[in-house]
C-alpha cells in the first residue's frame, strides 16, 4: 500500500471515530424508540435541510451521476434534474402527512385505503426491501470508493464501510444521522463546486469543455447519444426514487411541523436543481483528462486526486466517502422503523414493550445493515442497481401514494394490483433486452402498468367495497 493510500485509510478510520463519538454523545439522552428512530419528532428546518442535501449529494451524485457523465457527457445532469423535481413534488404533495403523526411509510400508505391490514403487511415487506436496496447501493458506492483510494480489495472495503456504519448508527440513531449529515452536506456541496472549478481550469478552460465532441455533439442532456426515451427514463427513475424512498418520508415524520418540512424540501430542491449540472461538468472533465478509466464510477475520486490541490482533494475525497455513509444511514433508519413498528407486530402479534423499544431498535439496525451488506457484496454497478431496484419496488409505491392521496375511489384491491403491476412489468422488461434498450430502464412501463392496474381494479371493486362497508355499518348499528 502506497503512503498516500495509507493516509486515506487512516483518515477514514479517524472519521469513523468522530462519528462514533458524536453518536455516543447523542445516545445519552435517548429514552425510547421514538427518540431513536424519529429524534423525538422535533427536527428543525436547518437540520432537515442538511440531512436532505447530504442524501441527494451523496452516493448518487458523487459516484453515479459523475460516472454516468463520464460515459454520456451532459446526460449526467439528468440525475440531479430528476432528484430536484422529485423533492419539490414531495414537499407540496406529501408534507401534510406530518400532521397525522405517522411512524412509517407503510402506515401512511395503508391509511389511504382504510388501514387494510393485509395491504399494510405487504407494504411493510416492500418498504423494508426498498430501504435495504437503497442502503445496499450506498454500501456499494462507498466500498468501491474506499477500495480505489486505499488499495484494499472491494470486499474488505465494503465490509469496513458496513461495520463502521452499523456501529455508529446503531449507537446514535436518527439524531446522530441528522447532525453528521448536515456537517457533511456543507463540506461536500462546497467541495463539488470547487472540484468543478479546478477541473475546468485543468483542461484549459470552459471553451475546451464545450468544444469536446462528446459534450457538444449530442444535443440537450446528450439525448442523441443515449436516446430521448432513455434520457427521460433516467431522470424519471430518480424522481420516482425520491417520491417513494422511505428515508425521505422519515424526514417528514420527524420534522417539527408541515411548514418546516415544506420549506426545507423546497430549499433542498432548488439547491439541487442549480447543482444538477455540476456532476456532469466533473464527469466530462474527467473524460477529457483520462478517457480510459477502468470503471466510470471512479471518475469522481480520480478528478479529486488530479484536479484539486492535494490537501483540498484529500478533504473532498473523505467527504465523498462520508456522504455515502450519510446517505446509507438515513435509509437504514427508515428500514428499521418499518421493521420494529410494523413487521415486529406482524410476526409477534403484539407491539414492543416501551422498556424494550430502544434495545429492539438497535438489534433491528444490526440485522438491517447485515442484510444490505450481503446484497452489496454481490454487485458493483451503482446506476444499474438503483434503476432496477426503483422500477421493481418503488414504482408501485409511488403510484399507490399518488392514487391513494388524491383519488378517494382507490380500493385496497387496486393497491395490491398497483404493486404487483409494477413488479410484473419490471420483470418482463428485464427478460427482453430489446425493450430494455428502447426504454433505457423499466421505470416508464412499471409506472404505466401500476397506474392502469390500480385504476381498473379499483373501479371493478368499488361496488364490492361499498357493500362490505354498508354491511359492517348495519351490523354495528344493530
Amino acid at each position: 500500500m502506497a503512503v498516500n493510500q495509507m493516509y486515506f485509510l487512516l483518515a477514514f478510520l479517524g472519521y469513523l471515530s468522530v462519528m462514533i463519538i458524536i453518536s455516543w454523545c447523542v445516545s445519552r439522552w435517548q429514552k425510547s424508540g421514538n427518540d431513536y428512530l424519529l429524534a423525538g419528532r422535533k427536527v428543525p428546518l436547518f437540520l432537515t435541510l442538511g440531512t436532505t442535501v447530504a442524501t441527494m449529494v451523496g452516493t448518487g451524485s458523487s459516484m453515479g451521476a459523475v460516472g454516468f457523465a463520464y460515459e454520456n457527457a451532459w446526460a449526467g445532469a439528468l440525475y440531479g434534474l430528476g432528484g430536484a423535481l422529485g423533492i419539490l413534488l414531495l414537499a407540496w404533495l406529501f408534507a401534510p402527512a406530518r400532521e397525522q403523526a405517522f411512524s412509517t411509510m407503510s402506515e401512511e400508505l395503508a391509511s389511504y385505503i382504510g388501514h387494510h391490514q393485509g395491504v399494510k403487511k405487504l407494504l411493510a415487506f416492500l418498504i423494508y426491501a426498498a430501504s435495504i436496496g437503497w442502503l445496499g447501493a450506498h454500501l456499494i458506492g462507498g466500498g468501491m470508493y474506499l477500495a480505489w483510494l486505499t488499495g484494499i480489495d472491494e470486499v474488505t472495503a465494503k465490509l469496513l464501510i458496513g461495520f463502521g456504519l452499523a456501529f455508529y448508527v446503531t449507537l446514535g440513531g436518527y439524531s446522530a444521522v441528522i447532525w453528521t449529515d448536515s456537517i457533511q452536506a456543507v463540506i461536500l456541496f462546497v467541495g463539488f463546486l470547487l472540484m468543478a472549478y479546478f477541473s475546468i481550469d485543468l483542461i484549459g478552460g470552459w471553451e475546451n469543455l464545450s468544444n469536446n465532441h462528446t459534450a457538444n455533439d449530442n444535443g440537450l442532456f446528450s439525448y442523441q447519444k443515449i436516446g430521448l426515451l432513455p434520457a427521460i427514463s433516467m431522470s424519471l427513475v430518480v424522481l420516482v426514487g425520491v417520491l417513494a424512498t422511505p428515508s425521505f418520508r422519515q424526514r417528514i415524520y420527524a420534522a417539527e411541523d408541515v411548514t418546516s418540512i415544506r420549506r426545507s424540501f423546497t430549499l433542498s430542491g432548488l439547491l439541487y436543481l442549480g447543482f444538477s449540472m455540476v456532476p456532469a461538468i466533473v464527469g466530462i472533465c474527467a473524460y477529457i483528462i483520462n478517457d480510459s478509466l477502468d470503471n466510470p464510477a471512479f471518475a469522481f475520486p480520480y478528478v479529486a486526486m488530479n484536479a484539486l490541490p492535494a490537501l483540498l482533494g484529500g478533504v473532498i475525497l473523505l467527504a465523498g466517502i462520508s456522504a455515502t455513509l450519510s446517505s446509507a444511514s438515513s435509509d437504514a433508519i427508515a428500514g428499521v422503523s418499518v421493521l420494529v413498528s410494523d413487521i415486529y407486530q406482524w410476526i409477534f402479534k403484539h407491539p414492543i414493550a416501551p422498556e424494550q423499544q430502544l434495545k429492539v431498535s438497535r438489534l433491528g439496525m444490526l440485522l438491517t445493515v447485515f442484510i444490505a451488506l450481503m446484497m452489496a457484496l454481490l454487485s458493483n454497478d451503482i446506476i444499474s442497481y438503483i434503476t432496477k431496484m426503483i422500477s421493481l419496488v418503488l414504482a408501485g409505491l409511488c403510484v399507490m401514494g399518488l392514487l391513494g392521496r388524491f383519488w378517494q375511489s382507490y380500493t385496497w384491491q387496486g393497491a395490491i394490483a398497483t404493486l404487483l403491476g409494477a413488479i410484473c412489468a419490471t420483470l418482463l422488461m428485464t427478460l427482453n433486452a430489446q425493450w430494455l434498450a428502447y426504454f433505457g430502464n423499466a421505470i416508464i412501463p412499471a409506472l404505466c402498468t401500476a397506474f392502469v392496474f390500480g385504476v381498473v381494479v379499483s373501479l371493478l371493486t368499488q361496488s364490492a367495497n361499498l357493500s362490505e362497508a354498508s354491511a359492517v355499518e348495519r351490523k354495528v348499528t344493530s
